[in-house]
């Protein structure tokens, strides 16, 4: 028999497939499946993306393919259509897509990782029943939205706006119930995707998954997982044995044959954009993922993102509303704003806030602080000479941790001693300006010696399942005030917690980021729910939020206090249309480092004058706003257009005349960025 020639995509920066002859055809190899080449002096994992009978490549050059993983079924052509459709837009080679978003066990070489995982998963597959289902009974409004999505034909994208608290899980839940039960009764196979924006919240739900559907096999995928139970995890889901998958943005490259529903839960949130690599936005290939294969897919969110809410309006996607909460006598908590102009913070903590503090501690009740900024404080400085902990590798202060003795970049990860005395001047006299959540927990410490304090930070629950025992804590009643940054912010349902203190919120309001103002009331309105998601108790206090700021007349804030997302949004929206900035905008960014900010900007301005473009505006090269970071100089070039074809159609031309210059720059291209 003539042996074939098969494409091979591979996890290398060159944008092109790699041809091989394929001598073992008994079977005949099929597109979707693994294979191992010779790449190089090594061995190589790539998967299949075509077969044919040429190639462009003379015969004497072609390798042959070394194996072929049979033992493993195929990747559909749908999962490559995604990868495909990844690639194109995000404007990254094929092979950058397909491999990593398979586990690192599948990319090995060697067949024993991969045969050992396939026995095991065998060996936990069971049969499952998800019509023995007891579900809670639903509110009008939540049994309407979950009906809209079960009963949903083709794609349907739906905008389920609901308030925290509204019980936009049990409505997942419930269609997910539903979309199940409804392939059971008809003898076919279904899968559900639900997305998270971070993995701390993907414990809580997979335990509220698992016991809604105590016969039905659930998975999580996120990159907390060990290598092999992540293998374990994506083969349940590539081999169709597991009907729920939960997972973090990873998760959306999931191989799911049996796909019928997705959740992108809190989908505002911009923890869904890839920082690295492919940066691409897990929140719009899920939808272009429902669109591909004619399902629904849900955007879930107490504060939609613009984009979103836009498509909502235009009538683009459905929008499904939870106005009120879902536990009965459970009211959105009351929102105050403390002028600290007025009431003077000692130790960072008003009065006003103090004695609401100790109003809950007397009644058994818990309290929340936020504050996104961990450590003791952001910086350490000398008043003799005025001398600041700077990083010595970026353009950021080294931050001060006291527990720990040590100051630290959070960009870079310098780690210092805490000096003993000035380094320029040599006064011992050295003292922490601002505060993070180490200081505001010693503070805490001294004035309630009697209450259980506990912080929530990524310093506080940096080993595996720190943070999953830390929340059981909180829920189990043995914490009397939390502490804590974004991690705390969003998703938990902290059924005692009645008070939700805000502390240094106004940096956000002079950020140059024209987002800046979207996140904080994201964030703000996101905390706030955290407080009073359970019915008031007789004599209990009413839940409340009170934010300390010295800018309580900013527009914002106002907003907040009446809950008012609709006005918020609308006022933001008329601004963005008026600035001319995305949603109505489509953007692109190019981003160079070097050692010196010169090479970038210089490679910056060649890049921005080798191609005009009709309907593209190319602004001009900026150094980044956080210029050095590890020693290495950044800029950035940001090109803009009215027309997203357009604009992807410039890209391609671009990037093909960017790759063949010669620079000592390191670059990379970022399409539709969230950080400029």
């Amino acid at each position: 028999m003539k042996p074939c020639i098969v494409s091979v995509a591979l996890d290398t920066p060159l944008d092109t497939a790699f041809d091989y002859k394929c001598t073992d055809a008994s079977p005949p190899p099929i597109i979707g499946q693994l294979v191992v080449v010779p790449f190089g002096h090594r061995e190589v994992i790539g998967v299949i993306i075509d077969i044919s009978d040429s190639s462009e490549v003379p015969e004497g050059k072609l390798k042959d393919v070394l194996a072929i993983r049979r033992q493993l079924p195929p990747l559909s052509r749908e999962w490559l259509a995604l990868c495909r459709f990844a690639a194109d837009y995000y404007q990254r080679p094929l092979g950058e897509v397909t491999m990593p978003g398979l586990p690192k066990n599948l990319r090995a070489a060697s067949t024993v990782s991969l045969d050992r995982a396939i026995k095991k998963q065998a060996a936990l597959s069971t049969e499952h029943d998800a019509r023995a289902i007891a579900t809670p009974e639903l509110r009008p409004a939540q049994k309407l939205a979950a009906q809209a999505i079960a009963g949903a034909q083709g794609f349907a994208p739906m905008l389920l706006y609901g308030v925290t608290g509204s019980g936009k899980t049990e409505v997942y839940l419930q269609a997910a119930a539903d979309i199940l039960a409804r392939a059971d009764a008809a003898g076919a196979s279904a899968q559900i995707l639900i997305l998270v924006p971070e993995i701390n919240l993907t414990p809580q739900l997979e335990n509220n998954v698992r016991v809604r559907f105590p016969g039905v096999s659930v998975v999580s995928l996120h990159s907390g997982l060990a290598e092999g139970e992540r293998t374990l995890h994506w083969l349940a889901a590539h081999l169709g044995h597991a009907r729920i998958v939960l997972g973090t943005r990873l998760a959306v490259l999931a191989s799911l044959p049996h796909l019928k529903l997705i959740v992108i839960d809190e989908e505002h949130d911009p923890s869904y954009k890839q920082q690295e690599g492919l940066r691409y936005s897990a929140r719009d290939l899920a939808v272009w993922r429902a669109h591909q294969l004619g399902i629904p897919v849900v955007l879930g969110s107490a504060t939609p993102s613009l984009e979103s809410w836009l498509h909502a309006q235009t009538g683009r996607y459905r929008k499904l509303e939870l106005r009120q909460r879902a536990v009965q006598d459970a009211v959105l908590p009351t929102v105050r704003l403390i002028d600290m102009e007025r009431d003077k913070p000692s130790d960072g903590l008003t009065s006003t806030l103090v004695a609401a503090l100790r109003q809950r501690l007397a009644r058994g009740e818990q309290s929340l602080l936020f504050l996104n900024r961990r450590g003791y404080a952001p910086v350490l400085s000398c008043d003799a000479c005025g001398w600041v902990s700077n990083c010595t590798r970026c353009t950021a202060f080294m931050v001060l941790h006291k527990p720990e003795h040590r100051l630290r970049c959070h960009h870079c990860s310098l780690e210092l001693r805490i000096p003993k005395h000035c380094p320029t001047c040599g006064n011992a006299d050295l003292q922490p300006l601002g505060r993070g959540t180490q200081r505001v927990e010693e503070g805490l410490q001294q004035l309630f010696p009697e209450a259980r304090i506990l912080r929530i930070d990524a310093d506080s629950t940096r080993r595996k399942g720190s943070a999953q025992a830390a929340f059981e804590r909180v829920h189990g009643g043995e914490v009397d005030i939390l502490i804590g940054t974004q991690m705390v912010a969003k998703g938990h349902d902290f059924k005692n917690l009645t008070l939700v203190g805000v502390l240094n919120p106004d940096t956000a309001l002079f950020s140059p980021d024209y987002r800046a103002g979207e996140r904080l009331f994201a964030q703000l309105m996101q905390v706030a729910g955290r407080a009073g998601r359970a019915a008031q108790k007789a004599g209990g206090s009413p839940s409340e939020v009170l934010i300390q700021s010295r800018y309580v007349h900013h527009p914002l804030y106002a907003a907040v206090i009446a809950h008012d997302y609709d006005g918020f949004a609308g006022a933001m929206l008329e601004e963005r249309e008026q600035a001319a900035l995305p949603p109505y905008l489509y953007q692109a960014l190019l981003r160079a480092e070097a050692k010196e900010l010169s090479v970038a900007l210089a490679f910056l301005q060649e890049a921005a004058a080798c191609l005009a473009h009709e309907g593209i505006v190319m602004n001009d090269p900026i150094p980044m706003t956080m210029t050095r970071v590890a020693n290495v100089d950044r800029a950035q070039l940001l090109v803009e257009s009215v027309s997203r074809p357009a604009l992807q159609g410039f890209l391609k031309e671009w990037l093909a005349l960017l790759r063949q210059m010669r620079t000592r720059a390191k670059w990379s291209l970022e399409v539709d960025p969230v950080d400029i």
